[in-house]
């Protein structure tokens, strides 16, 4: 078969041949069975950016022209692939909106096969469906790299809107480009043009064209397509609330063994370890990896097995008295999910200290994370952290490779009783990071418009305070659990708000509760989120797994939903 193409030179190097293979004939006969026959005349657009893909296509003959656009209308090529390639990337396990557009050259007939049937062939042809896993993370990879197609944001790298957009894109895989008014001139024209008040900023024109002023994350997200919920009348076997190493954990164990799934979260997958600079302690990888590398991998995974996930969006209630015998999950868009048992995973939220100006200067200044969009923020510039557990000392040595020095603040008299031992090490030979013991801030102060510009804090054993021109402060000083949805449900929790679990919760069946239960028969709570569980990323996963063997007892002693 012929396996000349042209490539756009990003593409082009070592992983070429993994991202782009030719598969045999005798492997396309396998493969044939999972989809049908399909002919485009020349010109015919295969696939639209913007909008959902067929899935994937098998190139029996002709050509097929790829390429990335944005909503400035800017199209650049990425490869022309012809018979034995195959056209898809990770979007297409689960219907996602497709990133790039493709057009036949020529008359062109395909093997289409939809995205139940990727999922099938994934997992009943291994070595085929290994490389065709690798060729599919490898496709978004590259388009992210890319820095071309997606939906443009236009303001300028400090403006806290953008940091937001950013951020919320980066850590849900979706690519896209940043221009500066202030150097670009069309993007100086569009704001002129659609941002007449500085609110408006920033700008997101997204590939359809449509401009939005400043959106919300959930905004951006229908506008792009990334959710697609549309089951009024489905009732899965299991909703997870919650996308983080335990959520993510549950779904993976889950579908994979043939339960129906659906994942939601509010923001983005991966939680808070998804933000994580750097996991060394973490089984199985001895030069360590990061959360968002660790849960990128679950978050695939989980879809080829069939998980649905819903994100970005809210839980807002939890219905458990629904006259079928499902559980409803009511989200902030107005729609609700069915389903026949429910693990809660929803992890914490970022704990606030109490500071008079806090709320002013979170997101100009004031970071509850450590990625490098932040990292870039403060390149040779003194930051402060505040915190003293693990995923503090993680930003601690992250952020010591891109600041001139980093003031670590805890209120203890040190780390050992808060923190691993490898961390600690590390902080210590680090030259440019201070360990500031028994101090806590006291005041920010800045400019609402230009953000945080000076921090003073105070020894609390001698009662001196001091101060510094600080212009980004990073907060790891615990969390909250995230469980204010669960309210009136019947799900007890403890003291500090986690969910009650096992003999600790006052269980309402008949039966003793399983270890991860909670107070409501079919509800299980894993992860962050659980009142006793060890807060760290491997305890996490090893609960979500862990509580599938429930799942699938509970499931068996309770007869279906009648629809």
């Amino acid at each position: 078969m012929p396996t000349d193409t042209t490539v756009a030179p990003r593409f082009a190097g070592p992983r070429y041949d993994q991202t782009f293979p030719v598969l045999t004939a005798a492997e396309i006969a396998r493969l044939s069975k999972f989809g049908t026959v399909r002919r485009y005349a020349d010109g015919d657009r295969m696939i639209e950016t913007g909008k959902p893909s067929p899935g994937m296509f098998i190139i029996l003959s002709g050509r097929v022209v790829i390429s990335q656009r944005d909503g400035l209308g800017h199209v650049t090529p990425i490869i022309e692939e012809g018979p034995g390639q195959f056209l898809a990337e990770v979007g297409q396990l689960s219907n996602r909106a497709a990133l790039v557009d493709g057009h036949a050259e020529g008359e062109v007939e395909v093997v289409v096969i939809p995205p139940a049937g990727l999922r099938a062939l994934l997992v009943a042809e291994a070595e085929l469906g290994e490389r065709i896993m690798r060729a599919l993370i490898l496709r978004r990879v590259n388009l992210i790299e890319s820095g071309l197609g997606g939906p443009v944001l236009i303001g300028s790298t400090k403006d806290n809107g953008v940091v937001r957009l950013q951020g919320f894109l980066t850590r849900n895989g979706q690519p896209h480009h940043l221009l500066d008014p202030a150097a670009d001139p069309e993007a100086g024209a569009l704001v002129a043009r659609h941002a007449p008040a500085p609110r408006d900023l920033p700008l997101v024109v997204t590939p359809d064209g449509a401009v939005l002023r400043n959106p919300s994350e959930i905004e951006l997200a229908h506008q792009l397509g990334m959710i697609t919920l549309e089951r009024d009348h489905t009732v899965y076997d299991v909703a997870v609330v919650g996308a983080g190493p335990a959520g993510l954990a549950t779904a993976v164990y889950a579908a994979s063994e043939g339960l129906s799934v659906v994942v939601v979260d509010a923001r983005a997958f991966g939680g808070q370890a998804g933000a994580s600079a750097r996991i060394e302690n973490y089984f199985g990888f001895p030069t360590g990896i990061t959360g968002q590398a660790l849960v990128g991998r679950a978050f695939v995974q989980a879809q080829k097995f069939g998980a649905e996930m819903v994100i970005p969006s809210t839980v807002e209630t939890l219905d458990c008295s629904l006259a079928d015998g499902a559980f409803g999950l009511v989200l902030n868009c107005g729609e609700r999910i069915r389903s026949r048992a429910v693990v809660v995973a929803s992890g914490a939220r970022y704990r606030r200290p109490d500071l008079d100006a806090l709320p002013e200067f979170e997101g100009k200044g004031v970071w509850y994370w450590a990625s490098p969009i932040e990292a870039k923020l403060c390149a040779g510039e003194e930051v402060i952290l505040v915190g003293g557990g693990n995923s503090a000392g993680q930003a601690a040595v992250y952020l010591s490779g891109h600041a001139a020095k980093v003031r670590m603040m805890v209120r203890a008299d040190g780390l050992a009783e808060s923190m691993s031992r490898y961390l600690i090490d590390r902080i210590a030979a680090a030259a440019n990071i201070e360990l500031m013991t028994r101090t806590e801030i006291v005041a920010l102060e800045g400019d609402a418009d230009r953000g945080l510009e000076r921090v003073r804090w105070r020894d609390r054993e001698s009662g001196a305070e001091d101060e510094a021109p600080i212009r980004n402060v990073f907060l790891f000083v615990g969390a909250d659990p995230a469980t204010g949805w669960l309210a009136g449900c019947g799900v007890t929790l403890d003291k500090g708000g986690f969910v009650l679990t096992g003999p600790a919760a006052d269980f309402e069946g008949m039966r003793p509760p399983t270890p991860l239960e909670s107070a409501v028969p079919g509800v299980y709570a894993v992860g962050d989120v659980r009142s006793g569980s060890v807060k760290r990323v491997g305890g996490a996963i090893g609960e979500g797994a862990q509580v599938v063997a429930a799942l699938h007892g509970f499931l068996a002693e309770t007869p279906p939903p009648t629809l």
